[in-house]
């Protein structure tokens, strides 16, 4: 069955009917990375602003908060998701282009800009919104998690792209029992503390620690995509907190060790676990899918380096901003993982799993094991 008659099915089970968009399958396929950008911008945020809005004086009384909005029918979110797909190729073909240098000159960029602005504005006369309903449409599925999943899971199926895992925080045991003799040692600098780390935190705390820094900031860019100094500055602070030695004259967030580091540290210190006279067939079992997760977000780790590279060695606020939502996208992934088959799941192995992964299966290695 394909996407189109599974989505069908769906709609008439829900009686409401699904109105396709006809898009080149060329700008479909570039289109998935600007998606969660589009899902992350607040929905006051004007597609096209040119500059950014003056400070608020203090004396200006705080406006109210919006009224809590209905949630969206699975055709709303359809209709949303087609939506942001087209407007994401829009962008991202036109943002291309205004990079250009052919393209630099006053009279280009102005045209450019304004053809940009109708092609978005028939995309949504087509979807049957206005602006102000696809702002608000946008700004209901920010806050509601379960509806930024649905809408997360119709991209997903209509480009091909990987749902973005949900990172799920550790709780912290009070006391973290582990196993006897030098396996227990190893385990405990994953699990528990190391030698050079700051606040002699556990490897796998610092890599989280550092990741979240990295996503956070990746976030960030989302906010100044007409602004190249600080796309450049928030990537600079991912670049550091994957990887200070990137960027060694830095004054940066983060704890200055990284999460690549940590990642090493964890491999390291797993294998040799298992590697142990005493190790026990639960040590064995767990530490492969521990190490199995790590190397998947090493890989990631390399792939977010790469792309804020780019951004760094970006000339034009559109190159950058190009940029930007593959990066938060792959920085999420670095927490959680990424459902890379589409089965609805994140899993240690087949290349999708991430720290969130290397902390259950350390839970389930401690929770097995016997204690001394």
């Amino acid at each position: 069955m394909t996407l189109l008659e599974r989505l069908s099915t769906d709609a008439r089970l829900l009686s409401f009917p699904i109105t396709t968009m006809a898009l080149p399958s060329r700008l479909v396929s570039r289109a998935a990375p600007l998606c969660a950008l589009l899902i992350a911008l607040p929905a006051s945020t004007p597609l096209f602003a040119q500059a950014t809005q003056p400070p608020v004086s203090s004396s200006t009384a705080a406006a109210p908060k919006p009224a809590a909005a209905a949630p969206l029918s699975v055709a709303e979110l359809l209709s949303l998701a087609q939506a942001q797909i087209a407007i994401a190729a829009i962008l991202d073909s036109s943002g291309a282009e205004l990079a250009q240098v052919k393209n630099k000159t006053l009279q280009a960029q102005v045209e450019m800009q304004k053809r940009r602005g109708q092609l978005v504005a028939a995309v949504l006369s087509k979807s049957g919104m206005t602006d102000e309903q696809y702002n608000a449409r946008r700004y209901a599925v920010s806050i509601d998690g379960r509806m930024r999943f649905q809408l997360d899971s119709m991209v997903a199926k209509l480009t091909g792209q990987a749902i973005p895992g949900v990172f799920v925080a550790p709780v912290v045991a009070p006391v973290v029992v582990l196993p006897a003799g030098i396996v227990g040692i190893e385990i405990g600098y994953v699990a528990v503390g190391y030698l050079d780390t700051p606040g002699k935190a556990g490897l796998l705390a610092m890599a989280q620690t550092e990741a979240k820094v990295a996503a956070q900031h990746a976030g960030f860019m989302a906010r100044a995509l007409d602004n190249l100094q600080t796309l450049q500055m928030h990537s600079g602070h991912v670049l550091h907190a994957v990887d200070p030695q990137s960027m060694p004259a830095a004054t940066a967030p983060g704890k200055n060790y990284g999460l690549k580091r940590s990642l090493d540290g964890i491999i390291a210190y797993a294998d040799a676990a298992s590697k142990d006279v005493g190790a026990s067939a639960n040590v064995k079992a767990h530490t492969v899918h521990i190490i199995t997760a790590a190397k998947s977000t090493l890989l990631r780790a390399d792939q977010v380096m790469a792309l804020a590279r780019k951004i760094q060695a970006a000339t034009t606020p559109a190159a950058a901003a190009t940029l930007a939502g593959q990066l938060q996208s792959l920085c999420d992934q670095l927490l959680a993982g990424s459902d890379l088959n589409h089965d609805g799941r994140i899993v240690w192995g087949d290349g999708e799993g991430g720290l969130q992964q290397i902390q259950d299966h350390l839970n389930l290695l401690l929770a097995a094991e016997k204690k001394p």
